[in-house]
């Protein structure tokens, strides 16, 4: 029942997005109780930052201000009151080629650290990486840059991934990875790419708790593979954790991270994406996800528990930003992780591409357009 509800709703989240109809379940499923309209409240739309170019990432730091990370521009900024200003300049330290650049941030504003997924390059050649800096108390300049997790798989630059995410009630930090259109990579558990891994915040070390954590090889930061793509990591209330990822020509999915779970993403001989997403026909148990879009895809992209009373129904659900789609699609789920409804709201669907979405403390979502000239950060918020 729950595989019927997921794929029902998958599908009618697409047409909806297409033509803002109500979204509906199968008929022996448990409907929706809302249509996309009547859920959604007014929303306001503000502009926080405007100028960027692919605007990546936004997150919160200490009083008031938002780090920024620009992808071809491998450039960090600080915005204040509506005012930007670089942070770093970081374009000799980034390797950038295709989706891969400045991507994904993580910011601890207690500790003023600042973690950054990027591209970089070796004696070997090019690879994604993770790095840590500290930042001074004016947020004016960064140092005691660190490595914290290196050799995550670079081809082209298509398919770096980079998702991070500070984990609540752990030091871990996860990382979420591409593929890097390289069919082997996902199932390999030896191989970086194509997972979630979660390591120490600080020195990149396993987690003790990580299912392979014991292993003397790669895959001792592995939390999960087989995936493809990974564009967003969420922490929900209950500490339970999941991503958001890209399909090929069909199913961009959002899954809920089982430690271990294998997501099926398997595309070979080659490269052959017309593989499933989720391959139940492969060796061991295939996570089922949680939501996959069907086809068209709408290339969903980071996501955000919504969090606080002033979201009347929206409360409690998960917000994804699509860019291809643009829109974002605010996915209810039940305490064991089924799909309940998705919506809509028409006031987000004229913004253009949107890459990153980011909870803020006082329950605002921080989005990021990426559209490649013109971008903006933008506080939503209702009203």
């Amino acid at each position: 029942m729950a595989r019927l509800l997921r794929t029902s709703l998958a599908l009618s989240t697409v047409l909806g997005a297409l033509a803002l109809a109500p979204v509906t379940a199968a008929p022996a499923a448990v409907a929706p109780s809302t249509s996309e309209r009547s859920a959604a409240p007014a929303l306001k739309v503000r502009t926080v930052a405007r100028g960027l170019e692919h605007a990546w990432d936004v997150q919160q730091a200490s009083g008031g201000r938002l780090v920024v990370s620009e992808r071809d521009r491998a450039r960090l900024s600080v915005v204040r009151n509506g005012k930007r200003r670089t942070l770093a300049d970081l374009s000799k330290l980034v390797w950038v080629s295709g989706e891969t650049g400045l991507l994904s941030l993580a910011v601890d504003p207690g500790s003023r650290t600042v973690w950054a997924c990027h591209g970089g390059s070796t004696a070997g050649g090019n690879e994604v990486r993770v790095t840590r800096w500290k930042a001074d108390r004016a947020w004016r300049r960064l140092s005691k840059r660190r490595t914290v997790v290196s050799g995550l798989p670079a081809t082209s630059g298509r398919h770096g991934g980079c998702r991070l995410l500070l984990e609540r009630g752990s030091d871990a930090l996860l990382v979420g990875t591409g593929d890097a259109a390289v069919g082997t990579n996902p199932r390999n558990l030896d191989s970086l790419g194509g997972k979630v891994l979660r390591v120490h915040r600080r020195t990149g070390a396993p987690m003790p708790d990580n299912p392979y954590a014991d292993a003397s090889t790669p895959r001792r930061l592995v939390w999960t593979h087989g995936h493809r793509n990974v564009q967003g990591l969420a922490q929900r209330r209950d500490g339970s954790l999941w991503s958001v990822e890209h399909g090929s020509f069909r199913d961009d999915e959002v899954n809920r991270l089982v430690p271990g779970g294998d997501y099926g993403w398997n595309p070979v001989p080659g490269y052959d994406e017309s593989v499933p997403m989720t391959d139940q026909s492969l060796p061991g148990e295939q996570q089922d996800a949680a939501w996959s879009s069907g086809t068209p895809t709408i290339a969903t992209s980071g996501a955000a528990w919504v969090r606080g009373r002033q979201w009347g129904r929206l409360q409690g659900t998960l917000a994804v930003a699509a860019l291809k789609g643009s829109a974002v699609l605010f996915m209810r789920f039940d305490r064991a992780g089924d799909l309940v409804s998705v919506t809509r709201p028409p006031a987000l669907a004229r913004l253009g591409r949107l890459r990153s979405i980011t909870a803020a403390r006082d329950g605002d979502l921080l989005l990021t357009t990426d559209n490649g000239a013109g971008d903006r950060v933008l506080r939503v918020s209702p009203r």
